[in-house]
């Protein structure tokens, strides 16, 4: 069986797909002729079977990519064999992505398919000047580019870059789904997003490891099993949730389940409870015996390898038919009017896709919820390895300042609200509550997470790797420690990346991105986090950094930058045009948008120096507490040496004194 899986696993995985794919399309009547423009049967069932191939293919190559990251090691011959598998699977994602483009052109234009020039002008015209055609041409480009890197590029640092560009590739994907132009827009893409990566990791993932059985020998096999466990299982959680919230939004109420959409999307319910069993029984079972049995504790006939690699092939049939009812859900109406209607439609509706929220009282932004997957599922993680990392050294003895726990803890709890609370809900329609929002990520979030110290807490709870691989530990530690990071973590370039960001996000075409963009409005998210957390870092931080100014300069550059910072408030409350005028001052609350612009200027300027008062007040206890530990330092010294240093400098004043005396006798 072990040698077989390599053949047998991908096999079932394509055949489970492709069936799932044919039963959903004909129950759901996504292969079903259309009355205007019908491109034929032959588009209508082969676009749906092309687009798996470049599910299957993304997940093949980002599932690659990832192991050869964080499983595999550079020093054996499986990191190589990864690359390989991951640049074969790029390359059937851009034929398959090609293949897509051209049968989704036939699909929306009714075009029969020639080879003559006229055809060949519309579809170059379809792809490079029709948002749709676009997307399939980028996703076409990216994989094809990644297919060379994946040859050519053999750093381990390097493919981080090339991965990151992998997982790019998706991003139309999840930008052309049944989000487009329904409300929730953003929600959805979020949603869809990353449905679509984390399942391409987990099966990707799953499928490298069968095809590289031959390259992971007895002892190596458990090792590699076991890292892709912990990634699979965070790979569940995230698939679970963001399904969840992709069919909430497609379905709308429970009756809706009774529909073939609803059907579909409970039989990929059903496929993935499966695969939920299967990954706990690996996880809790199968792999520990495995690990006996590798080292010699267990008989081989206590634990046979044919056993696990037979939950793998039962695994991948499941994975399959996932695969194939989404691939059908796409091609499948939704109960949900997906269509944007414009008649009558409010401004905001029309600039948003929203109606306007409740008029803002202020409980309202501790009622009102618009939650952003990204950043929930962030702080969920950040909260849960925290907690672990601090359970496992109270296990073993060390001890951990209980106030770092209760304030990384506050922060992202602080940063869930932001992204996902009232301000979130207010922040695209009010110019005040964006900056209520700008101020707590930049510098009310980062004041707690500062002193939480995760560098620290990682370098100190999690176990080094020692086959050459990385994990979470040795990437974080490479990361701290590398040239980059050494000059975006100098105190001068903080401070200026700080308070310089503000002018040239404001004053720039970046505010509108992140207005009219769910990617800009992400970037901008964390762009803010990540200065915020810098400058704070470079004052206050307790994890190890290449330089630290001396406490009265740290000062110093506190009050430097937050007067610059008080000027870019008092700025904005005085303006008298609106930065965006199209956008915040044609949302049709009734009220004065350049009033209610200043009153975020108002906001930058005052609520936003409670935290520099946080901030000055830590700088002044760490630098008394730093003075009381060097006397400290200097008393045991001289309880050390018998207090030798000030008996030598008495000596020395006395001798200058005798040697005064004799000369004045002279």
């Amino acid at each position: 069986m072990p040698r077989s899986v390599r053949v047998l696993g991908p096999a079932v995985l394509v055949a489970a797909a492709l069936v799932a794919i044919f039963a959903g399309l004909a129950f759901g009547g996504g292969a079903d002729p259309v009355l205007l423009q019908d491109p034929g049967p032959f588009v209508r069932w082969s676009m749906p079977v092309a687009k798996l191939f470049v599910n299957l293919g993304a997940a093949g190559m980002i599932g690659a990519l990832v192991l050869a990251l964080w499983a595999f090691s550079p020093e054996r011959e499986e990191f190589n064999a990864a690359l390989d598998v991951a640049a074969a699977s790029a390359a059937v994602t851009a034929v398959a992505g090609a293949a897509t483009a051209v049968l989704t052109f036939l699909d929306v234009t009714g075009v029969p398919f020639d080879l003559g020039e006229r055809f060949g002008m519309q579809l170059g015209q379809f792809v490079t000047s029709i948002p749709l055609g676009q997307a399939w041409l980028t996703t076409t480009l990216v994989a094809a580019g990644v297919t060379v890197l994946c040859f050519a590029v053999r750093n381990h640092t390097a493919l981080v870059f090339v991965t990151a560009l992998a997982v790019f590739a998706l991003v139309p994907l999840a930008q052309q789904g049944h989000a487009a132009g329904a409300a929730g827009h953003n929600q959805a893409i979020t949603a869809l997003g990353l449905h679509l990566v984390f399942a391409a990791v987990w099966l990707g993932g799953l499928l490298t490891i069968v095809l590289l059985r031959r390259s992971l020998d007895g002892e190596r096999l458990p090792v590699i099993l076991a890292r892709y466990s912990t990634v699979a299982l965070i790979c569940f959680i995230v698939v679970a949730v963001s399904g969840y919230a992709s069919a909430a939004l497609r379905i709308g109420t429970w009756d809706q389940l009774a529909t073939p959409y609803g059907v579909l999307v409970v039989a990929k319910i059903g496929a993935l409870i499966a695969l939920g069993c299967f990954g706990a029984l690996q996880r809790t079972w199968l792999i520990g015996r495995m690990s006996r049995r590798a080292v010699g504790v267990e008989p081989a006939a206590e634990a046979s390898g044919s056993t696990f690699w037979w939950f793998v092939v039962g695994e991948l049939v499941f994975m399959g038919i996932a695969s194939g009812v989404a691939a059908a859900l796409a091609r499948t109406a939704t109960p949900v009017s997906e269509e944007l209607a414009t008649e009558l439609a409010s401004p905001a509706k029309l600039l948003t896709g929203e109606d306007l929220p409740p008029w803002p009282e202020w409980w309202r932004y501790f009622t009102e919820w618009k939650p952003d997957l990204i950043w929930l599922l962030a702080c969920g993680f950040g909260i849960f390895f925290y907690l672990a990392g601090v359970r496992r050294l109270r296990k073993r003895g060390d001890h951990w300042p209980v106030y770092r726990t209760v304030l990384w803890v506050c922060g992202l709890l602080l940063l869930a609200f932001i992204t996902s609370g009232g301000i979130s809900t207010y922040e695209q329609v009010l110019f005040s509550a964006h900056m209520l929002g700008h101020m707590g990520l930049t510098m009310a979030v980062p004041v707690l997470l500062v002193p939480g110290a995760p560098v620290t807490l990682i370098a100190r709870a999690v176990h080094p790797r020692k086959d050459g691989s990385r994990g979470g530990r040795e990437w974080v530690l490479l990361a701290v420690h590398s040239k980059f990071a050494s000059i975006i973590a100098n105190p001068i370039v903080a401070a200026v990346l700080f308070a310089g960001s503000l002018w040239v996000f404001y004053y720039s075409p970046l505010f509108r991105w992140s207005m009219v963009d769910h990617i800009g409005h992400e970037w901008m998210i964390a762009h803010f986090l990540i200065t915020g957390y810098l400058f704070a870092q470079s004052l206050i931080g307790i994890d190890p950094v290449p330089y630290r100014l001396p406490y009265p300069f740290r000062l110093l550059l506190l009050l430097g930058t937050m007067a610059f910072h008080a000027f870019f408030g008092l700025t904005i409350m005085m303006s008298t045009g609106l930065l965006l005028a199209d956008w915040y001052g044609a949302m049709g609350w009734g009220t004065d948008a350049l009033a209610d612009q200043q009153l975020g200027g108002g906001i930058a300027w005052s609520i936003g120096e409670l935290p520099t008062l946080a901030l000055a007040i830590t700088v002044a206890v760490q630098w008394a507490r730093s003075d009381e530990k060097e006397s400290k330092r200097r008393d045991r010294h001289a309880d050390r040496t018998g207090d030798a240093e000030l008996e030598a400098y008495n000596a020395q004043l006395a001798a200058i004194a005798e040697r005064d005396r004799a000369s004045t006798a002279e």
